[in-house]
């Protein structure tokens, strides 16, 4: 396993592993436990915006992690945006910008909410973030598309194979898409083989860090595959 690229909402490793595989761990991003607005009673809503459109966004609103459930409230009388950042509660919108709802001067907007622990099958908004991936490949390309390609990607590493150019595509950018465009339009000029290896790129909407992200997926996975197993036996 290699990182390629790691900031605080995404990391990108370079991992050799099955697409099989790669799928499931994608897949069980969404069985990972969340904690999130559920239950929605508004008392108050003078907004322009209908009592579901309201309860839909706040369920959407990203929370920091609490094993507990418990309620926010939101009680503002004001003219201007209403943000995230003024539910108030025990626990805290991971961002306090994501806009509500809009009101007027002398209007008011009341909400008690309940939050639940789910997951992302259930629910998109118990979800913690995204996986996705690609297969690292080889492309053969003519010397002069190959150096077409230095003088987009200047970094890249070109190899020389006879009158061929070889370059690996296993960078976060994917290149492939970009080689394709400016190879001769005769594509028997354009190779592509399959490594035994792929990208894996994994975004978190801010509950839970990415690199927890990855992990938890593959505990909950190995738990299931585990109980199969039994059963098989």
């Amino acid at each position: 396993m290699e990182l390629i690229n790691k900031k605080d909402d995404k990391i990108v490793l370079k991992v050799e592993i099955t697409d099989s595989l790669s799928n499931s761990i994608r897949r069980y991003v969404n069985e990972i436990p969340v904690v999130a607005i559920d239950e929605v009673e508004i008392s108050r809503n003078d907004s322009p915006l209908y009592d579901e459109t309201i309860a839909h966004r706040m369920g959407l609103i990203p929370l920091k992690q609490n094993k507990k459930e418990t309620v926010l409230n939101l009680n503002v009388k004001k003219k201007g945006m209403v943000y995230s950042g003024e539910l108030k509660g025990e626990v805290e919108p991971v961002y306090d910008k994501i806009p509500i709802t809009l009101l007027n001067e002398g209007q008011e907007l009341k909400i008690s909410a309940n939050t639940q622990t789910g997951v992302g099958s259930l629910h998109a908004k118990f979800s913690p973030g995204i996986i996705n991936y690609r297969n690292v490949v080889e492309i053969l390309v003519d010397n002069k598309t190959g150096e077409k390609v230095k003088k987009i990607f200047p970094d890249i590493e070109i190899k020389q194979k006879g009158n061929k150019s070889v370059i690996i595509d296993d960078g976060e950018k994917e290149v492939y898409d970009i080689i394709e465009g400016i190879s001769e339009r005769d594509r028997k000029d354009l190779e592509v083989n399959q490594k035994n290896e792929v990208i894996m790129s994994i975004e978190s909407f801010g509950q839970i860090k990415p690199q927890d992200i990855f992990k938890k997926s593959i505990e909950i996975l190995k738990k299931d595959l585990d109980k199969i197993a039994k059963k098989i036996k």
